[in-house]
């Protein structure tokens, strides 16, 4: 561990529907595929693992996302709030509007307004 990725600690393995690298000062937590009931635990160890330090600075890229229920926005909104109340904050990185509308259509839009990339990384 690099004083640069000191704030990741211990991070979970890579599985078939998250990683989790750093940007920075940034934990990027990568999201691919269906996320639903029976994969939302595998990227709750991600997320828990983020927001596990004070005044955590996450990101959530979604942008490979095929498939997102209500239980991967429960995973969210858990981190969010865990993230908050440590002192940090969570954000979402999505470029398409099949994520603003599931944000829009569930009241998540204001709580979680999608950032079009992660800063500091090229295009």
């Amino acid at each position: 561990m690099t004083p640069e990725t000191e704030h990741l600690g211990v991070r979970p393995l890579p599985n078939r529907y998250a990683r989790t690298r750093a940007v920075g000062p940034v934990v990027v937590v990568e999201v691919y595929g269906e996320i639903d009931i029976a994969t939302a635990g595998l990227l709750g160890e991600h997320l828990d693992a983020a927001t596990a330090w004070p005044e955590p600075e996450v990101l959530v890229d979604l942008r490979s996302v095929d498939f997102f229920d209500c239980s991967g926005l429960r995973a969210l909104c858990r981190a969010e709030a865990r993230a908050r109340e440590r002192g940090g904050r969570l954000r979402l990185v999505g470029d398409g509007p099949r994520l603003e509308r599931l944000l829009r259509g569930t009241g998540l839009l204001e709580r979680f307004p999608p950032l079009p990339g992660v800063p500091g990384e090229r295009p």
